[in-house]
């Protein structure tokens, strides 16, 4: 074998260990009570999209399941150009290998991902909800029965193309959206959108009032066979 060979030969071992290391992941159980294994970390940002929390990125909080995190992304590719001037925030995910997710009494098998409801300022101007420490990352702020805090208010119609962007996505792949949690108080707003017709007929939203009022955040749960 000469060098040119041996080269050839590397090259072609180190693809193959890039590929065979990137393994799908794998969940167990239900989102309230289950783990995942090969637990992938959601990107920092993207050309619309960016994480709530660099620290809470360093803590592992952003895991999810590899095809949890493809639909994600795609979602967040197709609204590049559908809502070429919209932005878009996540939040919390999941540890590594899933697991008691405190405070949250789900995300434990990585099929579990909270969303950061859009907003547009008093320009309305698309914008990201601030998100640091001193709300809880985002998780303290109260928007009132309409939606609006301050200079915010709740972009409905984005938040709206974004659930059926991840729907459309994930049956594309063959999967499913299991469920929305929303505060119910503020559904209507979305059936005002003109992705009204859409959401009543592929969306289940939750009814009923979670432990904690989710108003600056929607959950959203994916239907994806676990072990």
């Amino acid at each position: 074998m000469n060098k040119q060979q041996a080269l050839v030969a590397c090259v072609a071992m180190l693809v193959f260990s890039t590929v065979a290391g990137a393994e799908e992941s794998v969940c167990f159980g239900t989102t309230g009570n289950g783990r995942l294994e090969n637990g992938v970390k959601l990107p920092t940002s993207g050309e619309n999209y960016e994480g709530y929390s660099t620290i809470a990125r360093l803590a592992g909080r952003t895991y999810v399941h590899s095809t949890v995190r493809d639909i994600v992304l795609s979602a967040y590719t197709a609204l590049e150009t559908d809502l070429p001037n919209k932005l878009f925030k996540y939040a919390e995910t999941g540890f590594e290998a899933g697991g008691k997710f405190k405070p949250h009494k789900t995300h434990q098998n990585g099929l579990s991902v909270d969303f950061m409801v859009p907003v547009v300022n008093a320009s309305g101007e698309s914008v990201h909800l601030p998100t640091h420490p001193f709300n809880r990352f985002g998780y303290d702020i109260e928007f009132d029965k309409d939606g609006r805090l301050d200079e915010w208010r709740i972009d409905y119609e984005a938040m709206a193309a974004h659930i059926v962007a991840l729907h459309k996505v994930s049956v594309k792949r063959g999967y499913n959206v299991w469920r929305v949690i929303f505060a119910p108080e503020l559904q209507s707003y979305l059936y005002k959108t003109q992705y009204a017709a859409y959401l009543a007929q592929h969306i289940q939203f939750s009814k009923k009032r979670s432990w904690v009022r989710h108003d600056e955040h929607y959950h959203v749960d994916f239907a994806i066979p676990c072990k």
